[in-house]
């Protein structure tokens, strides 16, 4: 059996704008923008099909599924990354502070110079929850829909190419878009970054 995942990203929120380690409300521009895509040809098509649908546990992604109509569970397992001590600040504040650390966190997947989770453990958290959705041929584990944090997308799409955890960084996950993951027997295909409700029907 192939499992098919498709990851929504969430609204804009100020967090996200700000690029702030933080959860917040979206903003009444992002609110706008899922309500907009509410009726959209891929969320209705999706809902449809889905035998489960999810949303990583923070603010913005339960507020996102809620503006498209989905009824999510929150999964903890979808969880965005632990920063820290770093939480509440925006990189660019962290960065002024603290460059050498930051870089340290850019560059090298084992390093928590915020006392969080690594990015390394986070890979590897959503790899297991990926690879599990992919080993379990019940039916009821054949698509998943699950709105994600943007740190959540990129890991699962890293994990399923097979890239090695230094391409996280160059993976750009815009706000209301799909990524695509289907595979079967630990092998996996993308199809990314398409906007909500884009794409050929």
């Amino acid at each position: 059996m192939t499992t098919r995942v498709t990851l929504i990203s969430p609204a804009l929120s100020t967090a996200l704008r700000e690029a702030r380690f933080a959860d917040g409300p979206l903003d009444a521009a992002g609110l706008r923008q899922a309500e907009a895509a509410r009726g959209a040809f891929a969320v209705v098509e999706q809902r449809a099909t889905a035998d489960r649908v999810f949303a990583s546990p923070s603010v913005r992604c339960r507020q996102t599924a809620e503006a498209l109509g989905l009824v999510a569970e929150p999964l903890p397992e979808l969880r965005t990354c632990a920063m820290g001590r770093w939480r509440g600040r925006r990189l660019d504040e962290v960065s002024a502070d603290e460059p050498q650390s930051v870089a340290a966190w850019l560059t090298d997947p084992t390093a928590v110079p915020h006392g969080g989770e690594s990015l390394k453990a986070l890979h590897i958290r959503l790899g297991h929850w990926l690879d599990a959705l992919g080993a379990d041929a019940r039916p009821h584990s054949a698509r998943v829909l699950a709105v994600a944090e943007p740190d959540v997308v990129r890991a699962l799409t890293v994990h399923a190419i097979g890239a090695p955890p230094q391409v996280f960084w160059r993976i750009d996950v815009q706000p209301l878009t799909i990524t695509e993951l289907s595979g079967r027997n630990g092998r996996w295909n993308l199809r990314g970054g398409r906007p909500l409700g884009g794409g050929s029907h």
